[in-house]
């Protein structure tokens, strides 16, 4: 009778805290967790710790996915300098950056802001599970302990209802050989026809009864058997109301022992759900009281749709499907680069000047002269560079696979709120049952 009622009174009394102040003290009749031990274990459960870290490490890749590429550095050096008109070029520079398409890093980091609040409600899951569990096992120990208390005073009254039992059998096992002992003296009784014939018959020495003086010596003797018999019978339910009290009792106390362990194993995992060793004590109430409430599933219904971490974790989920496809569109299209070339050129010998030719008067050497000036001039060219995305049958692919990944998410959103509200009838029935 008590396993049904082990198993819903810790979510009856977790549907009632909706409605009680969150502030309680362990001296309070209701039994409701004091708080410091929520807040105990959301900052020292392991569960709870590393759910938190997986979030911070989500937040780490928004700025990830906001920022520009690398620029690229190409560095060549020429093993022997190679000659080019003005100089000979000894080694080229090239640095390049690339820009993606408009609008394609704002939508990846509303890409990962999405992702980043998804684990952010995984970690609301944990911590509201392990609040869950607190709740449970807590009340867990308020129902044994209440249900120690109530053997105790069992057992208590099994002892002085033993103890007047054994006084009634005693009282009756007594009087009732006294009350049968003078009918049998008076059955052995002699006759006076037998004292007369005793008395007369003193010369013949005639001892033997008168048939008046047998049949009333059988008649006694028959009358104290069944006087006997008859005390036997009284004392017979004294003594097995004796025995079942005490079978009571050994099962009584066997329940206790039973009790005591399961207490012993709840406080072990209460403590583990804290992240504390096991053989710390808990300080339980005395006792707990039934807190009534109405429970209004449609209002409760539309806060769980606005509050339950597992329909916000597959909304956010779709909304990061919605904010990748969009990144994804925009990948497909150019990107620009950006960027610098340098080349290093050393200078070439002077050219002989006995050797030059005349014509018409005039000299070849301001042509001579302009080729010098630019001897051994270093050169800057500034670069511009665009990608072609013609292979479009990767981005249609990765298109189709971000909206089927959507779709995916608001079927798992539907099916979460349905069992949702499957559950939330499901524990309005319990909760009446155990009202």
């Amino acid at each position: 009778m008590l396993r049904p009622f082990k198993y819903i009174l810790p979510l009856f009394f977790l549907a009632a805290t909706a409605l009680r102040p969150a502030a309680q003290t362990l001296a309070e009749p209701s039994g409701m967790i004091p708080p410091h031990y929520l807040t105990e274990a959301a900052t020292n459960n392991p569960a709870v710790q590393a759910a938190f870290h997986l979030y911070e490490a989500t937040l780490q890749k928004i700025p990830q996915a906001g920022a520009y590429a690398d620029p690229v550095l190409d560095i060549g050096f020429f093993l022997e300098p190679m000659d080019i008109v003005g100089g000979r070029q000894a080694a080229d520079f090239r640095l390049m950056q690339m820009f993606p398409w408009f609008g394609t890093r704002k939508a990846a980091r509303t890409e990962a802001q999405h992702m980043a609040q998804m684990t952010f409600e995984q970690f609301r899951e944990t911590r509201d599970n392990l609040y869950l569990d607190i709740y449970t096992q807590w009340y867990l120990l308020c129902s044994l302990q209440q249900q120690r208390n109530n053997t105790q005073e069992h057992l208590a009254l099994l002892h002085q209802l033993e103890t007047l039992a054994l006084q009634k059998f005693t009282a009756g096992g007594s009087a009732q050989p006294a009350a049968a002992s003078p009918q049998g003296e008076s059955g052995r009784q002699p006759s006076p026809q037998a004292a007369s014939a005793g008395g007369g018959g003193m010369g013949g020495m005639n001892m033997s009864p008168s048939p008046q003086a047998a049949a009333t010596g059988n008649t006694s003797s028959m009358g104290s058997m069944g006087n006997t018999m008859s005390g036997m019978n009284a004392a017979s339910p004294g003594m097995s109301e004796v025995l079942r009290i005490q079978l009571e009792t050994a099962e009584a106390e066997s329940t206790l022992e039973t009790i005591l362990s399961e207490t012993t194993a709840g406080k072990a995992r209460f403590n583990t759900l804290l992240n504390r060793p096991p053989e710390t004590e808990i300080i339980l109430p005395e006792g707990f009281s039934q807190i009534p409430f109405l429970l209004d599933t449609a209002e409760v219904m539309r806060i769980a749709v606005g509050q339950n971490p597992m329909l916000g974790m597959f909304a956010e989920e779709a909304l990061a499907y919605t904010a990748k496809a969009e990144m994804d569109r925009k990948m497909g299209y150019p990107m620009f680069g950006i960027g610098l070339q340098y080349m290093l050129i050393n200078k070439t010998a002077a050219a002989p000047q006995e050797g030059r030719m005349e014509m018409g008067g005039m000299s070849a050497a301001p042509a001579a002269t302009g080729m010098d000036k630019m001897n051994g001039k270093d050169m800057f060219m500034p670069m511009l560079s665009v990608t072609l995305p013609i292979y479009r049958n990767k981005h249609k692919a990765a298109l189709r696979e971000n909206n089927l990944l959507r779709r995916a998410s608001e079927a798992q959103y539907a099916d979460a709120l349905n069992r949702l509200q499957a559950e939330l009838y499901q524990f309005k029935h319990q909760s009446d049952d155990a009202a």
